[in-house]
């Protein structure tokens, strides 16, 4: 079910632009506020509770009222108060709300009031024409609707009097001495708004039972009821102040839309115009990173800059070194095709000698062809060579081999370490190979001794490789690291060792570089320091 859904999803799901997908989640988490407040009724049960508060508030000072005016004895007149200085924090005691939208259980509509069983007594009428005005006067004001029982439920003032409410739960909890808030329906209710159906609050009303006491007991009851304010009344009062506050909302939506367009859509938009102009060989141009840009994308300007620049010194490299290849390659095959030829043409008229020679000369540029395809194959396993990890060699592993396997009577490789010469953080097998090419191209350049020396400095190990030859022309210093270079193409020399030991070299975050000295030749190699002691 669930992955058929999916799959419907896929089928259907637009193609959606980011900058309208971030609008929509704005204009979502800003219209959330006020879609809580209607479906999850989280402001209309704070007006209801607000309603119950007020009546609340207006039960309790006229139940004080009726105390103080109730004309029967017995202790009934109330004590007067401490004095401010003495009353302490638990003098004041407020009377918390009980009514909740979502828990509170709704009753039915009240009933109509039933006839009395019984007649009230001249303490509580005198009680309620006493009393009569401050509630008429209050009903006035608040709009609540007010009734004054006697003890046994009978209505002394307001509407039904001189019926009995008695039946009532509410009632009969203040009749023992609890004040009691209930929720019941309200059948006199006509909605008067477009859309008061999403209320639920607008068709109920709140009752509130408080009893009058005079000493311990119960005298009397007070039976206030009120609609409770309207959710959409009050938003219709306040529609000017909703509305501007809707535009302000919406111009801080329009705002951010932009700085997130500026920050990240359009960041984007120009790094994928760009990808597609280098995926066409047409970008010689690379985007500046925006300033406006977010960090976040930053980096992928940053990391698409390198890539591009990578990209294009690898293309220049690739023709360079196909157009290098294609030339190095045409030399022997040619003198191969032109032996051939002549042997084909001329076999029966050259002598036994002149068919060796020809017969040696290709035999010569096949082995030529079969060094040069090996020393390819060389440094494409050096250009796509990666720094292995964790990998660790000491020096003076690698160096003493070298020296064993090329040192001869006339030749001497001669190596000086500092005993805390520390490791570096290539492999051996590398370092091998770039140190064997370095020494061999000495001893082929007619120097009869290499000194090879080392230092620490800062994070990194500098190694030096001087011999006493001829050294390198001056014509000849820029091009020395370039592939197929050679001064020894007449003895089979391929230009590729000094290429293949770099691209080792970098392969380990190494670098080599010809440096400058009276006499012979000098290479300094730079290698970073291992992490790790071994």
């Amino acid at each position: 079910m669930i992955d058929a859904a999916k799959a419907l999803a896929k089928r259907y799901w637009p193609a959606l632009r980011l900058r309208t997908i971030l609008l929509a989640v704005l204009l979502f988490v800003a219209a959330l506020p006020g879609l809580s407040a209607i479906f999850l009724r989280v402001y209309e049960n704070t007006l209801v509770r607000q309603t119950e508060a007020e009546l609340i508030a207006q039960s309790a000072a006229m139940a004080a009222a009726g105390q103080a005016l109730w004309p029967g004895g017995g202790g009934a007149t109330p004590a007067p108060p401490p004095p401010l200085s003495e009353r302490g924090a638990d003098y004041y005691q407020p009377e918390a709300t009980t009514i909740d939208l979502s828990a509170s259980r709704v009753l039915p509509e009240r009933p109509a009031a039933a006839r009395p069983a019984t007649t009230p007594d001249a303490d509580s009428l005198a009680l309620a024409r006493a009393l009569g005005p401050i509630l008429d006067r209050t009903s006035q004001t608040t709009l609540a609707s007010i009734q004054l029982l006697d003890r046994h439920g009978v209505i002394l003032h307001g509407y039904g009097a001189g019926l009995s409410e008695a039946g009532l739960p509410e009632v009969q909890a203040a009749l023992r001495g609890q004040p009691r808030t209930v929720l019941r329906r309200n059948g006199d209710y006509h909605p008067r708004y477009s859309f008061e159906w999403l209320s639920r609050a607008s068709a109920l009303r709140i009752h509130h039972a408080r009893p009058i006491l005079a000493g311990d007991q119960v005298v009397g009851v007070l039976l206030l009821s009120r609609s409770p304010r309207a959710l959409f009344r009050g938003i219709y009062e306040d529609r000017l102040k909703i509305l501007l506050a809707i535009g302000l909302i919406f111009v801080a939506l329009v705002v951010l839309s932009g700085l997130v367009s500026r920050g990240v859509t359009r960041p984007i938009e120009g790094l994928s115009a760009a990808a597609r102009e280098v995926a066409g060989g047409r970008g010689e141009t690379i985007p500046e990173t925006p300033a406006t840009a977010a960090v976040e994308i930053r980096a992928p300007y940053e990391d698409f800059r390198s890539m591009a620049e990578a990209i294009a010194q690898r293309s220049g490299y690739l023709r360079d070194f196909a157009a290098a290849v294609s030339h190095e390659l045409k030399t022997p095959l040619a003198g191969i095709r032109g032996g051939i030829e002549l042997l084909e043409d001329h076999l029966g008229e050259m002598s036994e000698a002149e068919r060796r020679r020809f017969l040696g000369n290709i035999s010569a540029d096949a082995e030529r062809l079969s060094q040069l395809v090996t020393r390819l194959l060389d440094l494409a396993r050096a250009d796509m060579a990666e720094p292995e990890a964790g990998a660790t060699a000491v020096l003076a592993g690698p160096l003493r081999r070298v020296a064993d396997a090329l040192s001869t009577p006339d030749f001497t490789v001669a190596c000086e370490l500092p005993p805390d010469l520390p490791a570096v953080a290539a492999s051996e097998a590398a370092l091998e190979t770039v140190l064997s090419a370095l020494v061999e191209n000495a001893r082929q350049a007619g120097a009869s001794r290499v000194e090879i020396t080392a230092e620490t400095v800062a994070d990194q190990v500098s190694l030096r490789l001087q011999d006493d030859g001829p050294g390198v022309p001056a014509a000849d210093r820029d091009r020395l690291f370039e592939p197929f270079f050679t001064s020894r193409r007449a003895e089979g020399g391929t230009g590729l060792g000094l290429s293949i030991a770099r691209s080792l070299l970098a392969a380990s975050h190494g670098q080599i570089v010809l440096a400058d000295c009276a006499r012979g030749a000098a290479f300094e190699l730079t290698l970073p320091r291992a992490l790790t002691t071994i």
